[in-house]
């Protein structure tokens, strides 16, 4: 089985991507999915609860994300630490994950997760996808989407991996700086490739 990673910065549409190949009847493993759904599991959320208190409680004892969110994004150390807790979690999930479609015997399988290479996923996957776009589109992007100032914008952009630095980490780059049909186009081009490649 192949396994490629997908990712891709903030607005340079690695979402839109992902949900063409799984149109497609690709297999997806969702990390950003998995990082949300690890909150169910009661052990670890006790540790949250335990490392940063109670007032990122919900009434009903569910997690309040945006409290959690305001106490991390606002202090590197605390980002640290829960990345500590929450990490090893999701990384035992995408390997099970990637273990269960092994047993499916499926040929390709991508793992998307917007930070592949900062998060050291490298070595789960065998090509890495990159898809980048250029920075006032992408800029265009994250307003439209999130209705913020060109400030937050910029902030969002510049709080992750360069596009440049990530591309140095790819076996394929797909520039999405135009249309979602031309996306689309390009996205088929590579699975075909890809396919061929992994039948030699």
């Amino acid at each position: 089985m192949l396994v490629v990673g997908l990712t891709g910065n903030i607005g340079c549409g690695k979402s839109s991507l992902s949900d063409i190949f799984r149109a497609e009847g690709i297999k997806i493993i969702d990390a950003d999915i998995i990082a949300r759904q690890i909150y169910e599991d009661e052990k670890l959320l006790r540790k949250v609860y335990e490392t940063f208190g109670n007032d990122i409680k919900n009434e009903d004892g569910s997690l309040n994300r945006k409290a959690l969110g305001r106490i991390v994004f606002s202090d590197d150390e605390k980002l640290i630490q829960l990345n500590k807790l929450t990490h090893p979690v999701i990384r035992q999930k995408v390997s099970d994950e990637i273990e269960e479609y092994k047993s499916q015997n499926e040929e390709i399988v991508i793992l998307d997760a917007a930070l592949l290479v900062e998060s050291d996923y490298l070595n789960f996957i065998d090509k890495l996808l990159v898809v980048t776009c250029k920075e006032n589109i992408q800029i265009e992007r994250i307003i439209a989407r999130d209705n913020c100032s060109i400030e937050e914008a910029l902030g969002r952009i510049k709080s992750q991996m360069s596009q440049e630095n990530k591309v140095k980490y790819a076996d394929y780059v797909i520039d999405n700086s135009a249309t979602l049909s031309e996306l689309r186009k390009k996205a088929f081009i590579f699975m075909n490739y890809i396919k061929e490649k992994w039948r030699e």
